[in-house]
């Protein structure tokens, strides 16, 4: 069921899903606490031990693969886009990426917050600054490029 109300934060997981077309596991994001239509969001992964993704080197704590957090911020950006009425049945596709540096390892019992700023936008393409941030550390930051097309067939 498309999400077709007003929006009232913090979203829970539930509303997340009427918004973005991503499931158990591949929905990475818990919580969305700040919203600002066209400028910013604000959303929140709790990072738990029994993640299946979690990469565990012997001798090495488990951390979470950074492409995985890169999808993080890219999910927290496309519910941006995708909660503007205008865009609620439309697909967002992740285009590309830039500047992406990774700074530290982020491990279970951590609880990242993941914020995406509008650089650019557009009618059917933008781009977004997304950050992941750790006890304010960041974690990883980059620069992703997004175009919006039809649910259920090519982007026109």
């Amino acid at each position: 069921m498309p999400l077709t109300s007003p929006l009232t934060l913090p979203l829970d997981y539930s509303a997340i899903e009427r918004i973005l077309p991503h499931r158990y596991p591949f929905l990475l994001v818990d919580r969305i606490i700040e919203l600002e239509p066209d400028k910013r969001i604000v959303g929140i992964k709790n990072v738990s031990l029994n993640e299946r993704y979690l990469s565990h080197q012997p001798g090495e704590s488990p951390a979470l693969p950074p492409t995985i957090l890169t999808e993080a911020v890219a999910q927290v950006g496309a519910i941006l886009i995708l909660s503007k009425p205008e865009n609620r049945e439309k697909l967002i596709f992740f285009m590309g990426i830039e500047r992406v540096r990774y700074r530290r390892p982020v491990c279970p019992g951590d609880v990242v917050e993941i914020e995406a700023r509008v650089k650019r936008l557009r009618s059917r393409m933008g781009q977004l600054e997304g950050f992941a941030r750790v006890n304010g550390q960041i974690a990883v930051s980059g620069t992703m490029t997004f175009a919006l097309g039809p649910r259920g067939g090519a982007a026109a």
